[in-house]
């Protein structure tokens, strides 16, 4: 396989890889290590001449509360994180730009030249479902880690956040197809991240052609509004379409009038056209009369698709009230409707002498628990109660059998030892979310589902720097 840079600029190159299955280019951001903020850099800068920026030092990643009542979360964005780190270096330019700002000493200059990460993670695999305090990632390696933290929340925020919605989406859909559709509402990389998240949680395709690209998910859409306002008549539209796509395609009825739109999607397809799509007006009435209409003709297989600002207490009420379909399309509540978790990066840990010290805020409304700390689940009848959150070296008195650990090693030494793949997060949450009540999904109920316990470092104690 060839490589090879097509063009740079500050904020973005294009690559060009070239093998069997012939050339393509791939749109990536340049200096990750710019995605962050200045303060991290001013604290190394201070690090550096107190001599504390090799110290051990460990950093976790966690909630203090699950936003906006949510019974549960669910992690997205860990792989995305740790494909980061083996690229989150400074390269001339960086340097060159960051001591012409007077953001970075000479001194902190030549330290970044040959900055790596080259420690530990632990943490939730992605997917996973996370609740208060329990942290699900803990970075181990030196104090000049910290120039992660913004890397870090940034990335598991935004899909944490999207994908816990996408699985509020999921539960509330009861089995439906889903077709992630926010695109247009979001950033162009956050875009992409969206569609990402979104399958993690279970959606079955996204419009996005570059999630489908970068992350192998199925993609799906066939035309707009704006086809049929092309033509001189609906019939023409969808004609024109038909003859392009086959009967198979999904046909937009509702740009004048649903019922007439449906009739005149059969005509043109038959009865093997492969759906309909209904973008407003009433859905569930729209619906129901373009499934009777349909039936009645033959075209039982044909399938009914629903979109239009839709969220889970939409899906939730037209299911209710009856409503006839196969799919909804969902983009704008993912990508612009979401809760982000609310994730802190702390200093948990730091090395003093030959032992690892640790550290933890007291503010009023903002503490947090030192000392590393992993996460156990625990079961009642099969069912998820309870995240246990264990410092190290602290006593465990709770009974474990039967339980879960919920944290796991995801690097060592620098390098990544789990796959980050989109399938296998999607499997992972997939899995965690059987594990709890049913109560979990009920959109009327707020509060976590999981009962945290946190077994704190009063119960424990420092630990040999090299352990």
């Amino acid at each position: 396989m060839r490589r090879g840079w097509l063009r740079y600029s500050r904020l973005e190159c294009v690559f060009a890889v070239t093998g069997e299955e012939g050339s393509h280019t791939i749109l990536i951001p340049a200096q990750k290590s710019l995605f962050t903020d200045r303060y991290e850099l001013t604290m190394l800068d201070g690090a550096l001449a107190s001599g504390l920026i090799d110290a051990k030092a460990s950093y976790e990643l966690f909630t203090r509360s699950l936003p906006n009542g949510y019974r549960y979360g669910i992690v997205g964005g860990t792989g995305r994180f740790l494909e980061e780190l083996g690229t989150f270096t400074f390269n001339e330019a960086t340097l060159s730009w960051l001591a012409e700002q007077k953001i970075i000493s000479a001194n902190l200059r030549a330290y970044l030249s040959d900055y790596r990460f080259e420690g530990d993670v632990y943490g939730h695999r992605e997917g996973e479902v996370f609740t208060e305090f329990c942290p699900i990632l803990r970075i181990e390696g030196r104090f000049a880690d910290i120039v992660l933290e913004t890397l870090a929340l940034s990335i598991l925020n935004f899909d944490s956040g999207v994908a816990t919605k996408a699985m509020r989406v999921v539960r509330a859909s009861k089995g439906r197809r889903l077709i992630e559709m926010g695109s247009r509402r979001a950033n162009e990389y956050a875009a992409i991240a969206a569609a990402r998240a979104a399958y993690i949680a279970g959606f079955d395709a996204s419009s996005n052609l570059a999630a489908g690209w970068s992350y192998a998910i199925p993609t799906a859409g066939t035309a707009a509004h704006s086809f049929t306002l092309a033509h001189r008549t609906e019939r023409e539209a969808f004609e024109a379409q038909v003859a392009s796509q086959g009967p198979k395609t999904t046909l937009l009825v509702d740009t004048f009038d649903t019922a007439n739109g449906t009739e005149t999607a059969f005509e043109v397809a038959g009865p093997e056209l492969g759906a309909v799509r209904i973008d407003s007006g009433d859905l569930v009435e729209a619906s129901r009369r373009s499934r009777h209409f349909l039936d009645s003709h033959g075209a039982t297989n044909t399938k009914i698709t629903l979109t239009g600002d839709l969220n889970e207490f939409v899906i939730a009420d037209v299911l209710a009230r009856g409503a006839s379909v196969d799919t909804f399309g969902v983009g704008t509540s993912l990508v612009a409707g979401y809760m982000p978790p609310g994730f802190v990066f702390k200093l948990v840990e730091i090395q003093d002498g030959a032992t690892m010290r640790p550290v933890a805020k007291r503010s009023v409304g903002k503490i947090s628990a030192g000392g590393a700390k992993d996460c156990r689940r625990l079961f009642e009848d099969g069912v998820a109660v309870t995240e246990l959150v264990v410092a190290r070296g602290a006593t465990v008195k709770d009974k474990l059998e039967g339980s879960r650990k919920v944290t796991h090693q995801l690097v060592d030494h620098g390098a990544v030892v789990v796959d980050t793949s989109a399938e296998v997060a999607r499997a992972t949450a997939l899995q965690a979310v059987g594990e709890l009540a049913e109560a979990a999904f009920d959109l009327e109920l707020s509060g976590p589902v999981l009962v945290t316990k946190v077994i704190a470092t009063d119960d424990a104690t420092s630990r040999a720097a090299g352990t």
